[in-house]
């Protein structure tokens, strides 16, 4: 089993830096690591981007900046030719990336959502977004697209409050997709605005089903909540994917929610995480 990690886009012979002290974790296990070009497979050049990855050096796993779900495909075909695969396939990964492949497992443990497949600069009507958003009922709702939303601009293109105020949701809507541009992926999400006790998410890091290690959020290295993880395993498990995160907060009511399911190849590492004990759990899940 070897890694497959994102070069640095100035040297290619090095790991991205933002993944140097992780490659520096595993070469110190005797791990075997091979350089993925990231641009190269984003702009659809899978020639280039497999350039330094060796023949019949597999199977990998990924460890990297995110992928859109097509480009992962073209990813795991390329290897392929190459002789090489991925421990994680593109249907997995798409099924724990994109919220669409992952909420029926979770719909009990996850705020209700409604969701519509778009393109980029698409938004939709104010009927149409009226109609999607009419399961949902009354109240207030954060917007965001398959994978992520405009979090940091919160109140310009993310939280809506109220469902109900038409012309506010359409603008929340519209400012979103011309923040994302061609970044938007798969489509348009939204979801009932849920409020959670101050403490910062914990983010669980899951390997064929089994809790492996809990970390804080990135977005709060300096907070590391215990979540109850009773009610999320069997999920995990019932979605069916090799390695997956999910990100766990603490409801007003004491109920512990999943605010987001990911696939942990592409999810961060807060600072000061134990990437050791990560990496050991998923050299032994060949």
């Amino acid at each position: 089993m070897s890694w497959l990690l994102c070069a640095d886009p100035l040297s290619a012979r090095r790991p991205d830096p933002a993944f140097a002290e992780e490659a520096a974790v595993l070469r110190g296990t005797g791990a075997a690591l091979a350089l993925l070009d990231h641009d190269a497979l984003l702009a659809g050049d899978v020639r280039a981007a497999l350039a330094r990855v060796p023949r019949d050096s597999g199977p990998y796993w990924y460890r990297g900046w995110m992928v859109p779900a097509v480009r992962y495909g073209d990813l795991a075909r390329g290897l392929d030719t190459r002789g090489c695969t991925l421990l994680t396939g593109p249907a997995a990964y798409r099924r724990a990336h994109e919220l669409p492949g992952w909420y029926e497992v979770f719909a009990r443990l996850t705020p209700r959502s409604v969701w519509c497949g778009l393109p980029p600069g698409a938004p939709p009507a104010p009927a149409s977004l009226a109609s999607l958003v009419a399961p949902l009922g009354k109240g207030p709702a954060v917007v965001k697209d398959f994978v992520k939303s405009r979090k940091h601009e919160w109140h310009e293109a993310c939280y809506v409050p109220e469902l109900t105020d038409g012309p506010a949701l359409s603008m929340v809507v519209e400012r979103f997709f011309a923040l994302q541009e061609d970044s938007l992926a798969g489509g348009l999400v939204v979801r009932s605005f849920e409020r959670f006790v101050p403490g910062g998410e914990a983010r669980v890091w899951w390997v064929d089903g089994e809790a492996v290690l809990v970390t804080a959020h990135p977005d709060s290295p300096e907070r590391l909540p215990e979540p109850d993880l009773s009610a999320v395993g069997p999920a995990v498990r019932a979605l069916g994917c090799r390695w997956v995160t999910t990100d766990l907060a603490l409801r007003e009511d004491g109920e512990w929610r999943v605010v987001e399911v990911g696939d942990g190849q592409v999810s961060g590492l807060p600072a000061g995480a134990d990437a050791g004990k990560l990496f050991e759990a998923l050299s032994g899940a060949v």
